[in-house]
């Protein structure tokens, strides 16, 4: 039997965390402002619960931000479930709330637990390039690309974006995942758990030697990622709330409010063992 796409999967691990730990509410959930040009900081949304965790989601996809803006938000005191339930089958607005609340719970969960990640050692998600690799990138890490052919590495990268497709030395732009297929190295944004691609492009990366999910949107149980083929998930881990949230509130850099976090399948108990060891 297949194992249930990552989202579905997602939506249970939230509420089996609500089931272990007792119900959630929304304490406030914090917009980063709308920027003609924003930077990464002002990209995601954060969902505080009424035990202080928070979580964060990506909101630049298909006018999400100008939704929330709009007046999609929720009410504090919203249960955690409701939040979850938009997630499964809500439009951008909502699945960018359910997925930042998921990751919030999952803090909470961590936090019981006594969990720790590891600190992120690199942008590419400790991937360990080197000579001879061929990198994959799922999303247009431009830093990144210029960080990999600074190394003498090729780049292969999966686009959305017909505009920006190109092919030059050392360097391919596509819109075909098939492309992926020869690379021994991924990194991909954390961005297909909201555009219901995950499973569509997961399957091209399937032989490859690594493959490294990153992003802030990722702070989620990483079981079914890992059971897809990621072999590490990269996220953020937010060390002074307070700080943090009114630096996504005003659209400024995380600075030490975060730092970056990465979990593999060899460092990580797994979900089942958190959710004995929170109780």
């Amino acid at each position: 039997m297949s194992a249930p796409p990552v989202r579905q999967w997602l939506v249970q691990s939230a509420g089996r965390i609500e089931a272990a730990l007792g119900p959630s509410r929304l304490e406030r959930l914090v917009l980063p402002p709308l920027l003609e040009r924003p930077g990464k900081e002002s990209e995601f949304c954060a969902v505080q619960l009424d035990d202080g965790s928070v979580g964060l989601s990506y909101t630049l996809l298909d006018g999400t931000l100008q939704a929330l803006h709009a007046g999609a938000a929720t009410a504090p005191g919203t249960p955690a479930t409701d939040l979850v339930a938009g997630y499964a089958a809500g439009d951008g607005a909502a699945r960018a709330i359910g997925l930042a609340t998921i990751n919030a719970l999952t803090r909470r969960l961590y936090e019981r637990a006594g969990f720790r990640p590891d600190d992120g050692v690199d942008s590419f998600g400790s991937l360990d390039l080197g000579p001879g690799d061929r990198l994959g990138m799922v999303g247009h890490f431009g830093p990144l690309i210029r960080q990999a052919r600074s190394l003498g590495i090729d780049v292969v990268v999966l686009e959305l974006r017909a505009d920006l497709v190109r092919e030059e030395p050392g360097l391919v732009v596509t819109l075909d995942p098939h492309r992926l297929a020869g690379c021994n190295k991924i990194v991909s944004t954390s961005t297909l758990l909201l555009n219901d691609t995950f499973e569509q492009v997961a399957c091209h990366w399937r032989h490859a030697q690594a493959v490294a999910l990153v992003g802030p949107s990722a702070g989620c149980p990483p079981d079914a990622l890992f059971a897809a083929g990621v072999s590490a998930v990269g996220s953020a881990w937010i060390v002074d709330v307070d700080a943090f949230l009114a630096r996504v509130a005003g659209g400024t850099p995380w600075g030490e409010a975060s730092r970056k976090v990465t979990i593999t399948p060899q460092r990580y108990p797994g979900f089942d063992q958190l959710l004995l060891a929170a109780r």
